[in-house]
């Protein structure tokens, strides 16, 4: 009978502790005496378990819990920023629906560093790159202490050795000496570079179609150069991007090295080198756009690339031909032959073209390129109304760099391309003619995750004959997408005494653009652009556009979407713009 009423006292202490255990309401975490990244990082550490609350039912024996583990938690969470001495209140505040845990803080004095001494052992120790980090230690006696920049200062100089060929490079000695008495810190760091190593005898597995003469363009390296994994990085982006293989595999054997020389296999599966695309698109620039290409590219077994190309759309239509031979030393050196035909009708012009232009372009370092050509062309043009017909044997050079920190969604980097061109009644063509252009853009990071897109273009003419010899493709326009936004296509520019658009000798349009994204792949953005095409530096008239877009990244590239707004004419209207579809 005793056993029975132990058992009923039992139950009554679980079902009164039960009833205690949960109660209505929910429950939030409040911090006061913190900012920035001191009070993000306390914030991380403490949030609120998701088993707290369960059916707007908050668990009271957990909310104990992590009241008194809010203090040791907090404190943990300002130790990385040399926060060790913080004072800390933790209380709970009730209202009729929420718990409320405060936590009160004073970080207190932080902990600063009183000494660095920081060393380089080994084969290496006497670096340029090296020795300069080190004269250029970016964390300084008198600062305060801070373990996420101590850990990234030790894997840049890492980094920077492994660079340089010293791939077993490590720290020897590496630690933080911190007195919370005296509030000071002493860091000791000791890198031990080890022997540099180079790259060895290099070798292709799979593609036996590919000579091994043209695979070797496609590196970033050669043998005994100083071993690199960003050269072998570069290496597999730049076959990758051959589209020639559908996987590309480079293995280091480092264990079958000699004299410190590493062996690479690089492991290749091809992929098709005959292939058909076709693209679909609009652009208020050219209306609705089909494109179709097929290209093979490996003529003859020797890398050789054939392509050809059908572009129709409502107010232009072309066909090109392209064939491009490689050259031995890299990627970048190529000679081409591209037949173009082309039949463009707008507003402004109708114009016909046959094109036929041979070209050979040289690497003049990374992303530097500099091209010489010769084009001839015959073209038909019918302009403000009057009809020409011109032959013209045109060779030119132009020079480009292109630096972006990303192919598909940049956020910083540069672009620019200077182009001299001209002509002369000497060598077969109608005219004598000279011009100069040049286009560039900048893409610069600003705070709050915007970014500033600025662009020019301009180009100048010199000639003997008047405008009125000069076909539609040597003349300049402005207006449309790509140039003054508010406007319509190659709608800008000189006009004869009847009203009639000419087009001008020469031309200056900028753009300046800010974009603020909004999701991952969706941004928004303002304008302003200025522009005109001209006869003479002395009578310029720029005209002016400005507006909103919507910008949206896929995998085939961005879709524009801009409402421009004429600025200082007497009817300003207001023009959409929009760029979307495959393009190839």
């Amino acid at each position: 009978m005793l056993f029975f009423i132990r058992i009923a006292c039992i139950l009554i202490v679980l079902l009164i502790s039960a009833f205690h255990l949960f109660a209505e309401g929910t429950a939030e975490v409040v911090i006061h005496g913190l900012e920035g990244e001191l009070l993000e990082n306390v914030k991380s550490a403490l949030t609120i378990p998701a088993g707290m609350v369960k059916d707007g039912k908050l668990n009271m024996l957990w909310l104990a819990h992590f009241k008194e583990n809010a203090d040791e938690k907090a404190r943990k969470a300002l130790e990385p920023f040399g926060y060790y001495s913080p004072d800390i209140e933790v209380k709970i505040d009730k209202t009729a629906e929420m718990y409320s845990i405060v936590v009160v803080v004073d970080p207190g004095q932080p902990v600063r560093i009183a000494e660095v001494n920081i060393d380089i052992r080994g084969p290496g120790s006497k670096e340029k790159a090296l020795t300069d980090f080190v004269l250029h230690f970016p964390i300084n006696k008198g600062d305060i202490l801070n373990h996420a920049k101590y850990e990234e200062t030790k894997g840049i100089i890492k980094a920077e050795a492994e660079e340089l060929g010293y791939i077993d490079a490590d720290f020897a000695v590496h630690k933080i000496l911190i007195s919370k008495k005296e509030f000071s810190a002493i860091i000791e760091l000791t890198l031990d570079t080890g022997h540099r190593w180079r790259f060895g005898e290099i070798r292709f597995r799979g593609a036996p179609e590919y000579k091994k003469t043209f695979l070797k363009r496609y590196l970033a390296f050669r043998k005994g150069e100083v071993f690199s994994h960003n050269k072998l990085a570069d290496t597999q982006l730049n076959l990758m991007n051959s589209e020639r293989f559908s996987s590309v595999l480079i293995i280091p054997e480092k264990e079958k090295s000699e004299e410190f020389h590493v062996p690479i296999i690089i492991e290749l599966k091809p992929a098709p080198p005959k292939r058909f695309k076709a693209g679909i698109g609009y652009g208020t620039d050219t209306g609705a756009r089909l494109s179709t290409q097929y290209s093979d590219l490996n003529v003859f077994g020797r890398g050789h690339e054939f392509t050809s190309m059908i572009n129709l759309s409502e107010r232009r239509q072309g066909l090109g031909l392209g064939y491009i031979i490689p050259g031995s030393k890299d990627i970048d050196n190529i000679t081409a032959f591209r037949l173009n035909l082309q039949r463009e009708d707008i507003d402004v012009f109708e114009n016909r073209l046959l094109s036929l232009e041979a070209s050979r372009t040289k690497s003049f370092g990374k992303g530097r390129l500099g091209t010489a050509y010769t084009k001839i062309q015959y073209e038909e043009s019918t302009i403000a109304p009057q009809d020409i017909t011109s032959f013209t044997v045109l060779p030119g050079v132009r020079f480009s760099q292109k630096r972006y920190d990303d192919i598909i969604r940049p956020k910083q980097g540069f672009r620019y391309i200077i182009d001299l061109r001209g002509t002369s009644k000497y060598i077969g063509s109608a005219m004598n003619l000279l011009q100069v252009l040049a286009e560039g853009n900048m893409l610069y990071p600003l705070p709050w995750q915007m970014s500033l897109f600025t662009g020019i273009k301009t180009a100048v003419s010199i000639q003997d004959e008047p405008l009125s010899e000069l076909p539609a493709s040597l003349r300049f326009f402005a207006g449309g997408d790509r140039s003054v936004r508010g406007y319509k296509y190659q709608s800008l520019g000189p006009k004869d005494k009847k009203g009639d658009l000419t087009g001008g000798k020469n031309l200056l349009v900028g753009s300046v653009e800010i974009e603020r994204p909004v999701y991952d792949n969706l941004g928004i953005a303002i304008f302003y652009d200025a522009g005109n095409a001209f006869n003479s530096f002395s009578d310029i008239t720029l005209f002016q556009g400005a507006g909103l877009g919507i910008r949206y990244y896929s995998a085939v590239g961005m879709l524009r979407l801009d409402l421009a707004r004429q600025i200082d004419v007497d009817d300003p209207k207001f023009r959409i713009h929009f760029t979307v579809g495959l393009e190839l």
